[in-house]
């Protein structure tokens, strides 16, 4: 909405189930919702025609599918992990393939990605979470020094905890938790966190600086306490900052 409100044309990619026109179309004010599954390469790259047919350019894209699940690794089934992957990951892959051709076409345009703060500071029995979102920090920075020469940026925003629907949304699983003693814990301490966490509208102002910057920086952190520790995590002993993690989720 900040995007639209400031002027943008907005078109939102997502799976929603709304009413659209016959060509998948649906604009309300100034967003234009256009059906997307970033779990089908199909759907990705029908969803970027079909913003294509709207406009010739496209500006800034903001990747930012993606959901969590919870639980021991140990008691988590494959296929859970495989499809967390799936989407944060692999959803990122599809859609970052489908809309490369025309900003490379245009040699201009931006990235954006969605990982998390969880990242850096790896979340026990939120391990595949963490997982994928190291996956985009560590593809972004291979992407931006393959696309530079297209006069494309690439940045990766982390966010610590925000107050949204993502944590109801989180697929928990119970399996373990008796062996596991500390994960129902862990589990609820990250949920009170995320529910008491920054509100979206300020996550929605950094992504605006950071598509408007004239020179953006590969690596964003959402709020500032989170950048503290995430500068702390750099200067003392890996071993010392996992065992603050464990005192603080167990």
């Amino acid at each position: 909405m900040l995007f639209a409100e400031r002027g943008w044309r907005v078109f939102e990619l997502s799976r929603r189930d709304v009413s659209v026109t016959g060509d998948g179309l649906q604009v309300t004010g100034e967003i234009i919702h256009v059906t997307c599954d970033v779990t089908s390469e199909e759907s990705c790259k029908a969803a970027i025609a079909q913003v294509l047919k709207q406009t010739d350019t496209i500006d800034v894209v903001i990747s930012n599918a993606g959901y969590g699940i919870s639980g021991p690794i140990e008691f988590t089934a494959i296929k859970d992990a495989e499809h967390q992957m799936d989407v944060n990951f692999m959803g990122a892959v599809r859609f970052t393939q489908a809309v490369l051709p025309q900003l490379r076409q245009q040699r201009r345009g931006r990235i954006i990605y969605t990982s998390s703060v969880a990242a850096i500071l790896a979340v026990p029995y939120q391990s595949f979470y963490s997982a994928s979102k190291a996956a985009i920090n560590a593809f972004a920075l291979a992407l931006a020094n393959e696309v530079k020469e297209f006069g494309i940026s690439v940045s990766v925003m982390m966010p610590g905890d925000v107050s949204t629907g993502f944590t109801d949304a989180r697929d928990k699983s119970s399996a373990g938790e008796e062996v596991y003693s500390h994960a129902n814990k862990a589990i609820t301490t990250m949920e009170r966190d995320e529910r008491g966490g920054m509100q979206p509208i300020q996550m929605a102002k950094l992504f605006y600086r950071i598509a408007t910057s004239r020179s953006p920086r590969p690596q964003y952190i959402g709020g500032f306490s989170y950048r503290v520790l995430c500068f702390l995590e750099r200067l003392l002993p890996k071993r010392f900052v996992n065992w603050i993690e464990y005192k603080v989720y167990s």
